[in-house]
């Protein structure tokens, strides 16, 4: 068994030197800036069905939105797309659920997402898009929000969505019609524009009003704040900085959002203060030869190794490599937790602005006078024209019946994060509720993907109390795995919970099944990042330019920054035969050691990554 493994291990790994190459192991990074970009606001797709003929379900999608065509100016510069375009999620029937809330705002509102003006996305492009529909190759690994208005744009009328959607149309309540008992069925309440609400009766709905729409300003929490003479808000109310011209700012809280707004004010305040109750990792989005870094560490391989080694053995590498680039403890950024625990900081400038003294990093806060704040190891900084609370979000579901969500400890308890597992119908389903290092496109496709296919009756769930111990289960999970607060209890790991809900839907990718069909995929697959692409290479959905896509994605990253022609180096035969050799033996020597140490290790990995049945 072990000799063939070895075999197998050095066959697949011909051509490539990736063991030692694992520098801090980031799964993909995806942050609270991510979401900051999401305009969610009281959104339903549902979903009724027309009667009767072929039984054909239609789809009617209702927004809070102001306005669809945006004017030029700030407000196209605010105006976002909703957190999902989940066109394609029909597999057999014509159905269609589009999550989508565009709001061009330069003023925030209440119940509303915000972003702000400058905001780029800290995922890669090719992280984020859809899977089955790539972003354009010209446009930017990192874009402006703008470029991702436009690309939703696209998906929205190459899909032809935008006849589905209901604009300028919030949703009052969600309750379950009288004979739900029966039918399953769900009354929806919704009002226009002018205040005319309207009643209507669907067979199923799916929320996707985001976990980033209220925002927690803990005033308590900071005693005096009533004193203080200048101005304070939410970063949530900020758009830009032109109002903190020669001020002297505090911003608490070093979030991605925190640490954004700090960099950004540090450009025009004098001086800006950024306090921190437990400190954060902080990470480039350029990585090792200025590649994204989410495209080159988030791989199955960099996953596998996840599975195998110690947690603490990443935790240490990671810090270390960290550390490296700039010593966190001298940059007063050191957090009490390990990497892995909690999502780190995505953010390439904000260690500069520190060491040009633009930016200092402060404790928390725990006093403040007047104009003055008082830090809790004593120091202080007077004349404060303004503080920016970066402190998070809080979440609900206030359109829907208390009785539709299941609480497990202080988070609402869902059935692989989509289903609450109390309810008689599977009819009800939240989409996007999760927080994972990566991007939430893809994870909201996957789950939407299988929420449909529920609906649909292809895909049945287990019986409630089943669920209700998978939900307890997950919520003893993220207790022990990751640093999670009464704000955040959301937390997944990317690649395993894409692959989860995958195979439920049948779609999951397998790497035996390739390996063995179709060698140069495998390849892609094993070692390069983990695209939603993927996930459209078999099973229901299947899309026919997946493998493409697949292949060509690094072209896509690269057309962009080929501005200037140059000849390129090629590495030569006898740096790749060494490369190769090395690879093998470091390879087998830890598929050796870890087969003597745990003989049961491998036989399990393959039990879950064999091929699928529909």
């Amino acid at each position: 068994m072990i000799w063939v493994l070895l075999v197998m291990f050095s066959f697949l790994c011909v051509g490539y030197f990736r063991f030692f190459r694992v520098v801090v192991v980031i799964r993909q990074v995806e942050a609270s800036l991510l979401l900051d970009l999401v305009l969610v606001g009281i959104v339903k797709a549902v979903v009724r069905r027309r009667r009767p003929a072929h039984n054909r379900m239609d789809m009617f999608a209702t927004f809070s939105v102001d306005r669809y065509s945006f004017p030029s100016g700030h407000a196209t510069r605010a105006a976002m797309c909703g957190r999902f375009l989940l066109a394609h999620l029909v597999l057999a029937a014509p159905l269609r659920v589009l999550v989508l809330l565009w709001a061009g705002l330069e003023v925030s509102e209440p119940n509303r997402a915000s972003i702000y003006r400058s905001l780029t996305i800290n995922i890669s492009k090719e992280m984020m898009c859809y899977s089955d529909f790539p972003i354009p190759a010209d446009y930017p690994n990192y874009m402006h929000h703008s470029k991702i208005l436009k690309y939703f744009r696209m998906y929205a009328e190459h899909f032809k969505l935008l006849k589905h959607i209901r604009y300028q149309t919030s949703v009052k309540s969600v309750r379950q019609t009288s004979d739900y008992s029966r039918t399953g069925k769900w009354q929806v309440v919704t009002e226009n524009r002018d205040g005319q609400e309207e009643t209507h009766v669907f067979d199923a709905v799916i929320c996707c009003s985001g976990h980033y729409t209220y925002p927690n300003l803990p005033l308590k929490d900071f005693p005096g704040i009533e004193t203080f003479e200048g101005k304070y808000f939410h970063s949530w109310d900020y758009k830009g900085p032109e109002d903190m011209h020669g001020k002297r700012v505090v911003v608490i809280g070093i979030g991605n959002s925190g640490g954004d707004i700090a960099v950004e004010s540090s450009r025009v305040a004098e001086q800006v203060y950024m306090s921190t109750r437990r400190g954060a990792w902080v990470i480039r989005q350029v990585s090792d030869n200025g590649l994204p870094v989410d495209m080159k560490y988030n791989t199955r391989f960099v996953h596998i190794l996840f599975q195998l080694f110690p947690m603490n053995f990443f935790n240490w590498f990671g810090e270390k490599k960290l550390n490296a680039m700039y010593d966190h403890t001298m940059y007063a950024l050191k957090p009490k937790h390990r990497l892995f625990s909690q999502i780190p900081v995505i953010n390439d400038d904000l260690p500069l602005k520190i060491l040009s003294g633009s930016v200092i990093i402060k404790p928390n806060v725990s006093e403040i006078r007047g104009s003055t704040v008082v830090f809790d190891d004593g120091s202080v900084v007077e004349k404060v024209d303004t503080i920016v609370f970066a402190t998070g979000y809080g979440y609900g579901f206030p359109y829907l019946p208390e009785n539709a969500m299941y609480k497990s400890g202080h988070r609402v308890g869902l059935y692989k994060h989509v289903f609450p597992p109390n309810l008689e119908h599977p009819t009800l389903a939240v989409v996007g509720f999760i927080h994972a290092l990566g991007a939430i496109m893809p994870q909201a496709e996957m789950q939407a993907r299988w929420a449909t296919r529920v609906i649909k009756g292809h895909k049945k769930l287990p019986s409630n109390k089943a669920m209700i111990k998978a939900v307890q289960n997950d919520t003893k999970d993220m207790e022990e795995h990751y640093i999670v607060s009464k704000l955040t209890p959301l937390q997944v790991d990317f690649v395993s919970y894409m692959d989860e809900i995958a195979g439920e839907v049948g779609v999951r990718p397998s790497l035996p099944w390739l390996l063995f069909t179709d060698y140069p995929l495998f390849k892609k697959v094993l070692w390069g990042p983990v695209t939603a692409y993927q996930y459209r290479l078999m099973g229901p959905g299947k899309w026919e330019g997946a493998r493409r896509a697949i292949f060509t994605q690094f072209d896509r990253m690269y057309q962009p920054l080929k501005t200037r022609q140059l000849n390129e180096e090629k590495p030569s035969i006898a740096v790749r035969l060494m490369k190769f050799s090395l690879t093998v033996m470091v390879g087998g020597a830890s598929i050796y050691y870890i087969h003597v140490r745990s003989p049961d290790t491998f036989p399990s990995l393959l039990s879950k990554i064999r091929p699928q049945t529909v």
